[in-house]
C-alpha cells in the first residue's frame, strides 16, 4: 500500500503517540482475554486491520481506532480528547485578549 504525504509527514511526536496508542490497544484486548479475530469481529474489520491497529499503523481511519476503543470499553474517554475545558494553550490566548480594563459605552450611565 502506498504511503500518503500526510502519512510521511507525521511529525515523530504524533507516530510515538500512534504506537504507544497501537501498544496500549493490544495490552487492552489481552487482558481482557480476547483474541485478535473476536476483536476484528466485534468491531466490523478484518484480523489484519486489528494488527494494523495494534501497530499504530496512521493509515487505518480514525473511526476504525475509535469503534476498537468503544469495543474494549474506552469510548467516553475519546470525548473529552479535545476537550475546550483543558485545553491549555486555547484557555491562555483566550485570557491574553481579555481587556487590560472595561469601560461604560457612551451613554450607558
Amino acid at each position: 500500500m502506498k504511503a500518503s504525504k500526510a502519512q510521511s509527514a507525521l511529525p515523530l511526536p504524533v507516530r510515538r503517540a500512534l504506537a504507544t496508542l497501537g501498544r496500549d490497544i493490544s495490552t487492552a484486548r489481552r487482558r481482557r482475554s480476547m483474541t485478535v479475530a473476536t476483536l476484528a469481529e466485534r468491531a466490523f474489520v478484518g484480523r489484519n486491520t486489528i494488527t494494523r491497529v495494534e501497530r499504530g499503523d496512521p493509515g487505518v481511519a480514525l473511526g476504525i481506532y475509535a469503534t476498537v476503543l468503544f469495543v474494549l470499553g474506552f469510548a467516553d474517554r475519546l470525548q473529552t480528547l479535545a476537550d475546550p475545558a483543558t485545553d491549555q494553550v486555547g484557555l491562555t490566548l483566550a485570557e491574553e485578549k481579555l481587556p487590560k480594563r472595561v469601560r461604560d459605552s457612551v451613554g450607558v450611565r
